[in-house]
């Protein structure tokens, strides 16, 4: 490095970037939680459990598939709650199994 104010390397404080990076993140992760508690709804749906372990994966998962929705449309602050909630959600369900 010489010092000199243009150098290579990459500019970190680009807001847009970072809110770009904000959404895809909300977005992936809320589909991967979603796509997660929907499986657990319908293994837990077949055994002897009682009623409300597959509900409470069920809505965790639409919990978590709606903070997905809302962070593709740049609403990351409230997909980010959301994916919090729905994923509290999900391990009350765990907890009564």
């Amino acid at each position: 490095m010489d010092g000199r104010g243009d150098s290579e390397t990459p500019d970190f404080d680009d807001p847009a970037l970072d809110a770009r990076r904000a959404r895809w993140t909300a977005a992936l992760t809320g589909a991967v939680l979603a796509l997660a508690g929907v499986a657990a709804a319908a293994l837990r749906a077949g055994g002897s459990e009682p009623v409300l372990v597959p509900a409470a994966y069920a809505v965790g998962a639409a919990l978590c598939a709606l903070a997905s929705v809302l962070g593709s449309r740049g609403r990351t602050r409230r997909a980010l709650w959301l994916l919090v909630v729905g994923a509290m959600v999900m391990a009350l369900g765990d907890q009564f199994d």
